[in-house]
C-alpha cells in the first residue's frame, strides 16, 4: 500500500521534512515514489508547501496519509478539497482555490512559549503573597 508520509531531511538537531509518497514497507528515509511538498517546523509559523495537484492525484489513487500528514494536510485545507473532489467538484476549480490559498496563507496562531524558571518563580511568589493574610 502507498503511504503519504514525512521523510526527514536536514542536519542533526535541525529537522525539516519532505512530504513523499512511499511504499508502506520502505524505511522512513528510504526509497520513495515522488516528493509532494515540504514541511519546516523550525520556522515560526511552520512552513508547509504542498504540490496540491500531485497530492490529490495520490489520494485519489488510494494512498493513505500518516497521522501527522493527515494533520498537516488538514491545516492547509487539502483534505477538505479532497473530500469535495470525491463529491464530484471539478479538479481545476479546486487547484485554482489551492493556488489562491498558497498565495495568501493564513498565519496560524504561534505556539505558546514555555515560561522560564524565573517567570514560574515570580508567579509562585505572587500567588504566595496574595494568599498570605495581611497583618
Amino acid at each position: 500500500m502507498v503511504r503519504i508520509r514525512l521523510r526527514r531531511a536536514g542536519a542533526r538537531n535541525q529537522p525539516s521534512y519532505r512530504m513523499v509518497a512511499a511504499d508502506q514497507d520502505c524505511a522512513r528515509d528510504g526509497r520513495f515514489l515522488e516528493v509532494l511538498g515540504h514541511y519546516n517546523p523550525r520556522h515560526e509559523p511552520a512552513t508547509i508547501v504542498v504540490d496540491e495537484a500531485r497530492m490529490l492525484h495520490w489520494l485519489g489513487k488510494g494512498a493513505q496519509p500518516s497521522d501527522t500528514m493527515a494533520r498537516l494536510l488538514g491545516v492547509v485545507g487539502t483534505m477538505k478539497r479532497f473530500d469535495r473532489l470525491k463529491a464530484g467538484e471539478a479538479l481545476e476549480g479546486l487547484l485554482a482555490e489551492a493556488a489562491l490559498a498558497a498565495a495568501h496563507p493564513t498565519v496560524p496562531a504561534p505556539r505558546a512559549a514555555r515560561p522560564t524558571k524565573k517567570a514560574k518563580a515570580a508567579a509562585a511568589a505572587a500567588a504566595a503573597a496574595a494568599a498570605a493574610p495581611a497583618a
